[in-house]
């Protein structure tokens, strides 16, 4: 990894996306993923344009949130963090989802590849797919 690349977290990204109406949805991916950005929530596997489809549909149903980052470690071009999104949707009911992510960088500090696994802490069992919903 290049030394001088400022490196994404978990945290940023997701404010970025959800948590920061005003900004455009290609902006905020392009300063936190690599071009062949892929990701398996769950076992099912998207690449960056499903992805992006996803963070889509969660911006219709996100009104606000906090990721509340747990533990936190990267090590060359790896990155690992659990972390809890709170999520309040446009419907008023609230979603919290316990994360456990692993990832790799691009050589520029972005993420080119997330496989996660999410635990619902609470919500509905209709929410239970929000971590891959389109």
């Amino acid at each position: 990894m290049n030394r001088n690349a400022v490196r994404s977290d978990i945290r940023t990204a997701l404010t970025d996306l959800l948590l920061t109406p005003g900004l455009d949805l290609t902006e905020a991916a392009d300063r936190h993923f690599a071009p062949d950005y892929r990701q398996r929530t769950d076992g099912e596997w998207a690449d960056r344009t499903e992805f992006l489809a996803h963070i889509a549909h969660l911006r219709t149903v996100v009104a606000t949130g906090s990721v509340d980052v747990h533990d936190e470690l990267t090590d060359g071009d790896r990155y690992a963090d659990r972390h809890t999104m709170e999520i309040v949707k446009t419907d008023g009911s609230t979603v919290r989802i316990e994360v456990y992510v692993f990832a790799e960088y691009a050589p520029d500090g972005r993420f080119r590849r997330i496989e996660e696994t999410t635990l619902m802490l609470e919500g509905t069992p209709a929410d239970r797919n929000l971590g891959s919903a389109r």
